[in-house]
C-alpha cells in the first residue's frame, strides 16, 4: 500500500488591496521555495490600519506540502 507524508508550515503574507490577494501572494511565494504544495488553510485574517484607515490586509496560513 502506497502512502505519503506531508508537512505543514505556517506563513504570513500581506497585500495592499485585499485578503484574496494576500492569500495569492503567500501561495505564490511558498511554491517558489517548497515542492509538492497541496493545500493552504487560512488560519487568521488581520486588517492593518494607518492614519487614513485600512492600509493593508494580512493573512496567516498553514501550507501543506508532501515530503519526497
Amino acid at each position: 500500500m502506497a502512502g505519503s507524508v506531508a508537512r505543514v508550515t505556517e506563513i504570513s503574507a500581506t497585500s495592499d488591496s485585499s485578503f484574496e490577494d494576500a492569500v495569492r501572494v503567500g501561495i505564490d511565494r511558498a511554491t517558489q521555495t517548497l515542492r509538492g504544495v497541496r493545500s493552504a488553510w487560512i488560519k487568521e485574517q488581520e486588517v492593518l490600519l494607518g492614519d487614513s484607515g485600512i492600509s493593508g490586509y494580512k493573512v496567516n496560513m498553514l501550507i501543506t506540502f508532501v515530503l519526497e
